[in-house]
């Protein structure tokens, strides 16, 4: 579909993480609606694939501002910790850890 429409690849790209973005954040309140609880986790991926999609706009640029998009990149690792303690610390996680060595 994309060679018949004669896109570019970026452009594609940036389109299916635009897609992947409305997904996360439909899972997100679809979640919240269902056990009226949000998942950091959920909120977290939103901005990771968001702030992504970002740094492949701002590299396909031909002036590219490198500070902006190292910034962005600091950004998305600094997300990504976020979601490993968000994981790690979860409640869910911490309710296995204590089942785990009651036997």
């Amino acid at each position: 579909m994309i060679i018949a429409l004669h896109y570019p690849f970026y452009k594609a790209i940036i389109l299916m993480l635009e897609f992947i973005v409305i997904i996360e954040v439909v899972k997100m309140i679809s979640e919240f609606i269902k056990k009226k609880r949000l998942r950091m986790r959920y909120v977290i991926d939103v901005f990771i694939i968001f702030l992504t999609r970002e740094v492949i706009i701002l590299t396909t640029h031909p002036d590219k501002d490198h500070q902006e998009i190292l910034f962005l990149l600091l950004v998305i690792f600094v997300f990504f910790l976020f979601r490993i303690l968000a994981v790690q610390f979860s409640p869910a996680h911490s309710k296995r850890k204590k089942s785990q060595t009651k036997f």
